[in-house]
């Protein structure tokens, strides 16, 4: 277990190594939600925050962030690049996270809530529920099982759905009743398959909204 934490940050410090700001793009994927990110008038997390693509789309809209990474590097850049965010947390999210009960009323989770074995995906969310308020959303994209351009099915096997990569890391890829299984404490708003353009080949994920009972 520790080999796979420390291989995954390995490899995400490698990834963020540096970005600067004008390298950083976003897709429209948020604009179906526009008016639950208008209304929202606490800080957002940006969960896995990467380079802070999901971060320069919720600036570009007045709203306060918390960009909130595992990566060291992630966060160096974040801070490099948005001089303006409202703040940043370095976490791993296998730990609790750094918020009060309650905190806030819309979590961005875009990407990455797929590396996680059950009972950790099943801790990760359940902090997510802890840190919204009532009746707050998670809005996230999650690998579909029909994503095989990036890995669907290819690996071992360790779990339903969840496959090792090549460099020791955890994949797992989502089908429609996997979301509900994981999220069966929320209130399903949107969950549809759809197609990401913003990598070099298209992309299937899971595009879901979800609201805290």
């Amino acid at each position: 277990m520790n080999d796979e934490i420390n291989q995954s940050l390995k490899y995400w410090n490698d990834l963020h190594s540096n970005y600067e700001r004008d390298d950083i793009k976003f897709d429209d994927w948020l604009e179906k939600f526009e008016k639950i990110i208008n209304d929202c008038s606490t800080p957002i997390l940006d969960l896995g925050c990467g380079s802070g693509n999901d971060t320069l789309y919720l600036i570009k809209k007045g709203k306060k962030v918390i960009s909130c990474d595992q990566s060291e590097n992630a966060i160096k850049n974040i801070k490099k690049n948005f001089p303006e965010i409202f703040d940043t947390k370095c976490f791993n999210m296998l730990e609790n996270f750094p918020f009060p009960n309650k905190y806030c009323d819309l979590i961005i989770a875009d990407l990455c809530l797929h590396y996680f074995r059950e009972n950790d995906t099943f801790k990760i969310i359940n902090e997510i529920r802890r840190v919204l308020k009532d009746n707050g959303h998670l809005i996230f994209r999650l690998n579909s099982i029909n994503d095989i351009n990036y890995g669907a099915g290819n690996g071992i096997e360790i779990e339903h759905h969840l496959y090792t990569t090549p460099d020791n890391r955890l994949k797992r890829f989502f089908d429609k009743d996997d979301i509900l299984y994981f999220f069966k404490d929320f209130q399903i708003e949107y969950l549809n398959e759809e197609i990401m353009t913003r990598y070099k080949l298209e992309k299937k994920i899971y595009l879901g909204c979800v609201k805290k009972q």
